[in-house]
Order: C-alpha cells, then structure tokens, then sequence
C-alpha cells in the first residue's frame, strides 16, 4: 500500500526554481532517504508533504490525504523533525515533551507506548532545560516530541547532522524499531552509511529528480557526488609528523615548531570535570584532528585553546601565548570557522571579508590587494557584490574558510565546517586545508565524518574528559586492530563510563 505520492511538484521562490516536476512514491512501512547537495530542494519538499508549504503545480498525498485540501487531517497522521532541532531550549525535557503533546490534542501518557524505547534513556533528565543537553539527547528528545502523538508518518530533515557517529548508530536502530511498528520514514540524510539503511532513496539535484533506488544503486550511479576520487595531496612526508605517544614528549613538548603545547589541562564545573587532565602538543603546518562522542570534552577544550574561557588548572600556550592569562593575544592570532560558517548573511561576499579583515587589524592597502586575490583565486569575482545569503552552502564554506585564514594565522580552529555537506563539496573543501597546510598554516579540526579523520596527520580522540588514543590514522587503526576510523572511533567511545550530559 502507498503511503505518500509525489505527483509533478513544481516549487518555486522568486527567480529560484526549488523543484521542478518531481514525481515518487513511498510504500506505507517503508524507510526512504532523500539524498542530494545542500540546495537541492530536499528541505523544501519535506515542508510541502509536511503541509507548511503549498506547491505551485502538482499534488501530493500522506495516508490517502491531500496536502492542499485535507491539511488538517495530515498534520494529525505525521510527525516531523525538521533540520534545526524544533525544541524549546529553555523548557525542560519534560516540559518539550507535554507541549508538543498538547499541541496535538494529546498527552504524553496515552503516547507514552510509541516513545518509551527512545524516551527512557532522557527520562533521567526530564528537569533539564533542553539547551543543556548533548547532540544525542537532543536528538532523542526532538524524535520523541515528534512521536508522542503516535504518527503514522515521520519525516526527517537531516536528524543526525552534527551528531557522533556512535550517536547516529543508536537513533538508525530507533528508527528500525519504529519501522516495526509500521511507521512510514521518510529521512534526509548526507551520511552514507546512513543511505545505506535506508530501503530506497531518490537522489535530487537543483530540484530535480534525477534516480530513484535501491541505495547501492543510486551511490553507485551518481558516484562523481558520492564517492568522488581520493585527495591528492602533495605532502613532505609522514615523517614530519611522527606520533609520538612517550610520556616525556607529550607532557613536556619543549620545541618550536609546536604550535600548540597543553600540560595537564583541567577545566571543572563544580565537581564535574568536562575536560579532565589533558596533555599533547600540535606542530607547526599540522592537520590535528580533534575528535570525540558528544559530551566528551572537545568543545569546552577548544574554547580554552581559543581563549574563550579558562581553564580550571594546568597549562598551555597556543602560538606561544599563554591560554590562562594571555588568551586576548590568541584571538588576534588564531583563524576560527565554525559549523555555522561565521559570515554576515546580510552583507556581500566582498564586505564580509573586508569587515573581518579589518577587525583582524589589516591596513587597507593589505586588505585591497587580499580581497582580488582571494576573490580570483575563488572564483567570486563576478559574484563579489553578491549576499552571502544566496550563495550555495558550498560556495558559502569555502568563503567562510578563506575568511578565517585571511590574515594568514598561525593557526586556525575548524568546529565540524563540514557538517550536512555532501562527499564531493567536502572533497573540495578538505583541499583547501591542504592548500593552508602546505603553505604552513597549522588546521585544528572537529568532524564527525570518520573518512575526513583519515585525512588528518595525527589524531586524538577524547573518551570522558581525556585523551583516550593519539596518532596517526594508519598507527590507530594497527593499535586497536581496526580496518577504519570509523571503527576505531566506535570502539573508543563505547568505553565511555560518564553519561554524555
């Protein structure tokens, strides 16, 4: 039996044509994934199957219901997680959970039997505000506000993006237990091992429909998107970059090439130690992946190398200034890009790289001859007068990056920049980190995509609060007797013994 039909939708925002004829079918039980490059038109035909949207041309119906006149009787029978978590961050989990029930003319009691798998590994924290919780917790709690009123349809606009992969690995076991219980899924998704659990998945383009399929089918045929060709990278040697795992280098890395240098590093929240006795140093032109599951300390040990807070005891210096007492030298120092890119979606693309060139303290006649080069070397100078806003995700990361590194740090932060980005636009930007590396710019960098871990000159990864391994990919996969990162990662953070919030 069908569940959603998808018949000829044409969407269109002003001059911007989001889906044009698009036309497929779900089979009612059944777990489908949307795949696609950010602008594809995915987000935009789950808010037209979820009734927030009206088509300009075409029909769709969910569970017998049209989307246009039947609105009312669909939005009873779904439930929906759009991309951003659709959770109130100042209400406690339990609070989230009631209001969405109530929204739906129901309460949490008489859904509780749809929810009680997922909602019972929160239910510990049903009094903490929902901003407090970690990725995963999050996305359990949003999961269960969209199946509290026991929907037969579940829509999902990239629920994992940003989230571990050991995180990602429990919610894709949630969703088979959902499918046991006859719940249509529908699921966006970048991450290929995802794909890959899904029964079938149509592939949009520039809102078009280009192949529906059985997902090893689809990867395989659009493979120049999803499993482009390696890197190649012009490298002066792994040996530059020993892993040195002895106790005398890390805890006393005397040397100038270290751009980074932290001994003992301990940063405590009353008695809860977020990061707990930390030690290692990154050099000078290093890519240094910085890994972990959600919670395990990265973030607030990034802001302590960034200078955005201090640590509780121990030490360390970041291109030589002090991170304790020291750490408003660092900021002029350092190049930072977050998962949300940093840019001023309101100015052009040249504004946004003069204004950060002037807060880096740039003159204007270094700023002038910069932004053509930059603007050349990117391949924007036709769009330099364009807003930020209207430029494709990709095009707004390698800006976003190339910003960050303008005033040539000594070393810049990366907090997962990839985040919800197809293989091939990733496959770009980790060559612009090489172009920084080989030009002696050391990269510090967050990611949850394992295959980007490969990439790196040495690894860590942090298991509750500490250091748990250190090397290069090729040395941890030998020592834990691994065949990938993915793997690896997996096995490390199992081990955890502190809950993630």
């Amino acid at each position: 039996m069908t569940a959603i039909e998808v018949n000829h939708i044409s969407k269109r925002y002003g001059k911007v044509q989001a889906l044009q004829d698009v036309s497929f079918s779900v089979e009612q039980g059944e777990v489908f994934g949307l795949i696609g490059p950010d602008g594809a038109g995915k987000s935009t035909l789950f808010r037209l199957m979820a009734t927030l949207l009206l088509p300009d041309e075409g029909s769709i119906m969910v569970d017998g219901f049209d989307t246009i006149s039947q609105m009312r009787q669909i939005r009873r029978r779904v439930g929906y997680m759009p991309g951003k978590f659709s959770l109130y961050q100042d209400l406690t989990v339990e609070e989230n959970l009631k209001f969405f029930a109530t929204l739906f003319g129901t309460t949490v009691e008489a859904g509780y039997d749809t929810i009680k798998a997922i909602y019972q590994q929160i239910e510990p924290f049903k009094n903490r505000r929902a901003g407090a919780l970690s990725g995963g917790m999050k996305q359990k709690l949003a999961l269960s506000c969209a199946l509290v009123h026991k929907p037969s349809v579940l829509f999902l606009d990239e629920p994992t993006t940003g989230v571990d992969p050991v995180s990602r690995k429990e919610f894709w076991d949630m969703l088979g237990t959902l499918k046991q219980l006859g719940i249509t899924i529908v699921a966006a998704t970048p991450y290929l091992d995802e794909v890959r659990r899904c029964e079938r998945v149509a592939f949009l383009d520039q809102g078009q429909l280009k192949g529906v399929g059985a997902p090893d089918e689809i990867l395989e045929r659009f493979k120049d998107v999803f499993n482009p060709p390696g890197i190649e990278r012009n490298t002066k040697g792994d040996a530059q970059f020993p892993a040195d795992n002895s106790q005398s280098s890390i805890l006393n890395p005397q040397s100038s090439d270290n751009v980074i240098e932290v001994n003992h590093l301990v940063k405590a929240f009353v008695s809860f130690h977020a990061v707990d006795d930390i030690s290692f140093c990154v050099k000078r032109g290093e890519i240094f992946g910085f890994l972990g599951a959600n919670g395990a300390g990265k973030t607030t040990a990034m802001r302590m190398l960034t200078g955005l807070s201090q640590p509780t005891s121990g030490s360390g210096t970041v291109v030589g200034y002090d991170i304790s007492t020291q750490y408003e030298e660092i900021k002029k120092r350092i190049g930072y890009m977050s998962q949300k890119f940093s840019l001023y979606e309101d100015l052009t693309v040249r504004e946004n790289i003069r204004l950060f060139a002037g807060i880096y303290g740039m003159d204007e006649a270094e700023i002038d001859r910069k932004t053509d080069e930059l603007l050349e070397r990117l391949r924007f100078s036709e769009h330099k007068n364009d807003l930020v806003s209207s430029l494709p995700l990709g095009w707004k990361q390698k800006l976003a990056f190339s910003v960050s590194i303008f005033h040539e740090p000594g070393i810049v932060f990366l907090d997962e920049p990839t985040g919800g980005v197809d293989p091939a636009t990733r496959r770009q930007f980790w060559e612009l980190i090489y172009d920084a590396a080989q030009r002696g710019i050391t990269v510090f960098v967050t990611t949850h995509y394992m295959d980007e871990a490969e990439y790196c000159d040495r690894i860590s990864i942090m298991v509750d609060g500490k250091i748990r391994a250190m090397g290069t990919p090729a040395e941890l996969k030998q020592q834990f007797r691994q065949p990938d990162m993915d793997h690896v990662f997996t096995y490390l953070a199992r081990q955890a013994t502190r809950s993630s919030d």
